[in-house]
């Protein structure tokens, strides 16, 4: 569907970091959002490609970790030792206010500062590939939460035909690499779709699949199952070593509302990428804090500028001084997935309660950027509260392809 908010700093309803993009990317980056195309408009468009110039994908990653305490140390980003030897094909979530029903094919200063904040970090475990493609708007997502449910299969199949061209690129310039496939929101729907469509029937391909990330997407599966639903093919992960798989959640901090637009099957965000039925199915939850299942501690990276308080958020905001781009907050929160009441979701909680040092996460505060809703839960931070988990999952997964490659 879309994004709530981009971070803990700023949210609002259904745009990928919306609210974020717009005040640190158009403010304290400085970035425009006229049209801007680091790849060339004869074939695929990309805004990140591997050796590509003013690469928004190779951007400053100096990180610092608070503790609990308020104390600052440097922190180091998980990462995989044989990084380059794999490449990522990143789809990028909602982010355009444009109102038109698409964006258009060149990549706007939106697109290159998600790709920025979302995409850069990867390098840390693959070479980062990131289309640029005619994704829906925010205008478009609108119309079809007030019920206009037309416009939603047209706009999708224009994002999804504009992605195919680059995907198919991807595969025949990546030298026979072990893909990663990663989205967020709108991205992971375009990503569902693709891999239902496209990859459940080609055995060559699906060889060369280490993993799919697949964050806020509603991937749907038989209930109690892993697989045979939306996918033939690619079940979810179950264990640290699987390879070929699919990770996939949508996270709130407790039973999602019947109204949700995430965890529920046949509703909400399953809908854009064509998952209509209910019966006998449910919303994938993998924990990428604990792949085999169970309760584990997430590990959040979010950019500092999010955190500051330039940018005021209900529940706290970062006080202490730190100077490097990104922050991490280990020991913050935990995770579990659980389901309930026809819901299916990771669960998250924090472990410190409300803290004025170390900011938390709410899903249904209003604040002066706008708010998001329990019917969204967590889908603006899932990404940025679990990544450094899935970098330690990828890596894991690589290392594991390694040794039997």
């Amino acid at each position: 569907m879309s994004n709530g908010a981009g971070t803990i700093g700023a949210r609002r309803p259904a745009l990928a970091g919306a609210a974020l993009v717009i005040a640190a990317g158009l403010i304290a980056g400085g970035c425009s959002s006229s049209s801007s195309s680091p790849g060339s408009l004869a074939g695929p468009v990309w805004v990140c490609q591997p050796g590509q110039a003013a690469d928004p994908c190779a951007r400053n990653l100096a990180a610092t970790t608070v503790t609990a305490g308020g104390t600052l140390k440097p922190a180091t980003w998980p990462h995989s030792a044989v990084a380059s030897k794999f490449a990522c094909f990143y789809v990028h979530p909602t982010d355009s206010l444009a109102k038109t029903a698409n964006t258009g094919l060149a990549p706007t200063g939106l697109d290159i500062y998600v790709a920025g904040e979302q995409a850069a970090p990867l390098s840390q475990v693959c070479d980062v590939w990131a289309p640029s493609y005619r994704s829906q708007t925010w205008s478009t997502v609108a119309k079809f939460l007030a019920g206009d449910t037309a416009v939603l299969r047209p706009t999708f199949t224009v994002a999804y035909d504009s992605v195919l061209p680059a995907w198919r690129w991807f595969l025949a310039h990546t030298g026979g690499k072990p893909i990663i496939l990663i989205g967020d929101s709108q991205g992971s729907a375009i990503l569902i779709h693709l891999i239902s469509a496209q990859l459940d029937h080609e055995p060559s391909v699906l060889r060369r699949l280490l993993v799919a990330i697949l964050v806020g997407g509603n991937l749907q599966v038989p209930a109690g199952k892993t697989v045979g639903a939306t996918f033939t093919k690619v079940p979810e992960c179950t264990a640290a070593t699987q390879t070929g798989c699919a990770i996939a959640f949508s996270s709130y901090p407790s039973q999602p509302p019947g109204d949700s637009q995430f965890g529920r099957p046949g509703q909400g965000v399953s809908l854009q990428s064509g998952q209509t039925a209910k019966a006998g199915q449910q919303v994938a939850c993998v924990n990428p804090a604990a792949l085999a299942g169970g309760t584990g501690d997430l590990d959040p990276y979010l950019l500092t500028a999010t955190q500051t308080t330039r940018f005021p958020i209900d529940s706290g905001r970062l006080t202490e001084p730190v100077s490097t781009p990104w922050v991490t907050y280990p020991g913050l929160y935990s995770a579990t997935c659980q389901h309930g009441g026809g819901a299916t979701w990771l669960q998250v909680t924090s472990l410190a309660g409300t803290s004025h040092i170390r900011p938390v996460v709410n899903d249904d505060k209003e604040g002066p950027l706008g708010g998001t809703g329990p019917a969204w839960g967590y889908h603006g931070y899932e990404y940025w509260l679990t990544l450094g988990n899935l970098f330690h999952d990828v890596a894991g997964e690589e290392a594991a392809w390694e040794s039997r490659h």
